[in-house]
């Protein structure tokens, strides 16, 4: 299947993705997935624990019902979770405090096959349908994957902070829809 996004730089068949809100099922499936260390590399370092993930799904289903849009569930070719994809609101005091931030995270063995930006198109798509006029994505600068993807969904650098509690660089990218 080839996915594309008018004006978005993909120039390569995307795999076949969908999204769905997170089932409680979900939280133990992201709980094992992302326990990968490579995976958590950008988030911390150490996998959090089921309980993180519980909440999260919860919250996510919340945010669905509330707002239209939340973090949901990749489903593959074959209908199994392997990561999340979609936006939330920002509701740190520090970064893009208010806005809508777009995000993913995906199982490592997945990772180079297209899967995320496939997902993030879709996301795109339905905050906009949802009604936002713009979003957000906080990067952390060494993090060159998420970069990349920032770029193919036609996203620019906005702003470059040092994120308070592991005092790293971040980015800050932005874009109108």
């Amino acid at each position: 299947m080839i996915t594309r996004l008018k004006g978005c730089p993909v120039n390569r068949a995307l795999p076949a993705v969908r999204l769905r809100v997170p089932t409680d099922e979900d939280a133990v499936t992201w709980h094992r997935v992302f326990a990968h260390p490579d995976v958590m590399e950008f988030h911390g370092g150490r996998p959090a624990e089921l309980s993180v993930y519980e909440e999260l799904t919860a919250r996510q289903r919340r945010h669905d019902a509330e707002l239209g849009f939340c973090l949901w569930s990749i489903l593959d070719e074959n209908g199994q979770v392997i990561g999340f994809t979609g936006a939330q609101p920002w509701e740190r005091e520090w970064g893009p405090t208010g806005e809508i931030e777009i995000g993913w995270r995906l199982a490592r063995e997945h990772w180079g096959k297209g899967y995320v930006t496939a997902a993030a198109l879709q996301t795109l798509d339905r905050v906009r349908a949802a009604g936002l006029t713009d979003v957000v994505a906080l990067v952390k600068a060494g993090n060159s994957r998420s970069i990349a993807v920032t770029r193919r969904l036609g996203m620019r650098l906005a702003e470059t902070l040092t994120t308070p509690v592991s005092e790293v660089e971040a980015h800050v990218y932005r874009l109108d829809l």
